[in-house]
């Protein structure tokens, strides 16, 4: 299926979910939402971007809860969104239904996978969206596409009917083209919790992670981001350590997996936690999928292709154990870093790459995006990716993280501060923002 002007290719297929009550007090009463190709509704088969997939699966018999609990809350669902194939690229391309076409960056791609889901609230054809996040399926489209995304923590959402890429680190999220509306989703969307306090207690902007944007976003978007923590909840709560240090000096674990020598834009000890998420990551793919896919051999894109027979083919990791020894020592680590904090990081290392990207250039980009992408990846927290405008033509995007659970208040917290982090990027572009 060729991208097509009308819904800039984002579309799988287009129906109509009526809510089962047409109550103006509902919640999410007269929002349209999309539903990335992933979940199941009952009647449709859930293609998980590749055709065979499709061919080889009968019709859901149920729909996945998080999208009855969008009908419920009063949403009308207006049909299934494009997504890379098997959910296993971040970049947004699929070689049988087309690329979404980025309404944000034209020419650029829109990002993976959850690539039409992005496209569908960046072009106003739904209010909302669903999508998965596992390596940054949410998050990186979300950046690209210059909406809001939300990846909350861990578990806090049901995946059930949805086709599992790695249950580990699988997600169910949503964006928004405003933080009112995301906020709205996640009131229904995660479970029940009291008020959420809105002031930190520390915002941690680690310089190290605003390098490894380099020089391809000149942005300053490491002096936005000080600047509007400091003006909204005071100079005395950022913290600029680097995170990188943090983690060699809190995960004891971490050293097995450093490679030292590593370039200016790269940090070697997130670069070994995005090592240890992708082996985890790759065991379970393999373990979830590798029966149908020597069976059936199904015809997948150039990209995912080469990624999808290194799972099937990968043998099991003699380091397993000091893998999952680093998921927990991280996870405790970063928890008491941020027990009443946020973190602050580039949500990807740059512009969204141009259509079809020299491989190794793109491969350079995604390891650099992925050493940011794994913080909350292998961690399981909530991460929410906040739009700060256009700089030369491309959108970009800061995240902030909090520990698991905090869902609302990462989200409150983001309310208090977007305001200051728009002003302070368009004061600081000039008039080109």
């Amino acid at each position: 299926m060729e991208a097509n002007d009308d819904d800039h290719g984002a579309f799988m297929e287009k129906f109509l979910l009526l809510p089962p009550s047409p109550s103006s007090t509902l919640p999410l009463h007269g929002l349209t939402f999309a539903i990335k190709d992933i979940f199941d509704v009952a009647g449709h088969v859930t293609g998980f971007g590749t055709p065979d997939w499709a061919r080889t699966h009968a019709p859901a018999a149920a729909t996945a809860p998080a999208v009855l609990a969008a009908l419920a809350a009063g949403a009308t669902g207006v049909g299934k969104t494009v997504m890379d194939e098997m959910a296993y690229s971040i970049n947004g391309e699929n070689a049988h239904y087309g690329t979404p076409a980025n309404p944000c960056a034209p020419g650029r791609v829109p990002g993976g996978s959850s690539s039409g889901s992005a496209v569908a609230v960046a072009a106003n054809l739904a209010d909302f969206a669903l999508g998965t996040d596992t390596g940054g399926s949410v998050r990186v489209p979300a950046a690209y596409c210059g909406v809001f995304g939300l990846r909350p923590s861990h578990g806090s959402v049901s995946a059930e009917g949805v086709v599992p890429m790695a249950q580990m680190f699988d997600t169910v999220g949503w964006f928004a083209r405003d933080l009112a509306t995301l906020s709205r989703v996640a009131d229904v969307m995660l479970p029940p919790a009291p008020a959420a306090e809105r002031r930190p207690s520390r915002v941690t902007v680690p310089a190290d992670c605003f390098r490894i944007l380099g020089s391809s976003l000149d942005g300053r978007t490491y002096e936005i981001v000080n600047a509007s923590v400091a003006k909204t909840f005071g100079s005395d709560v950022v913290d600029n350590g680097d995170l990188g240090d943090f983690v060699s000096s809190n995960v004891p674990s971490i050293g097995k997996f450093i490679v030292v020598g590593s370039s200016a834009s790269r940090v070697p000890a997130l670069s070994a936690i995005s090592h240890v998420m992708r082996v985890l990551q790759r065991s379970e793919f393999k373990a979830n999928h590798a029966g149908w896919i020597n069976t059936v051999k199904p015809n997948l894109g150039l990209g995912i292709r080469e990624r999808v027979q290194e799972a099937i083919a990968s043998a099991d990791d003699p380091t397993m154990e000091d893998l999952h020894t680093v998921r927990t020592e991280f996870r405790s680590a970063l928890a008491a870093l941020l027990e009443d904090g946020i973190l602050v990081i580039p949500t990807v290392p740059g512009a969204p790459p141009r259509l079809r990207m020299e491989a190794a250039a793109l491969e350079d980009f995604r390891a650099r995006a992925f050493s940011l992408l794994s913080i909350a990846g292998l961690s399981g927290f909530c991460q929410v990716s906040i739009p700060l405008g256009i700089r030369n033509g491309v959108p970009v995007s800061v995240s902030l993280l909090a520990r698991h659970g905090a869902d609302r208040f990462l989200v409150g917290v983001a309310q208090e501060l977007y305001e200051a982090l728009r002003v302070e990027a368009a004061a600081t572009w000039g008039s080109s923002a």
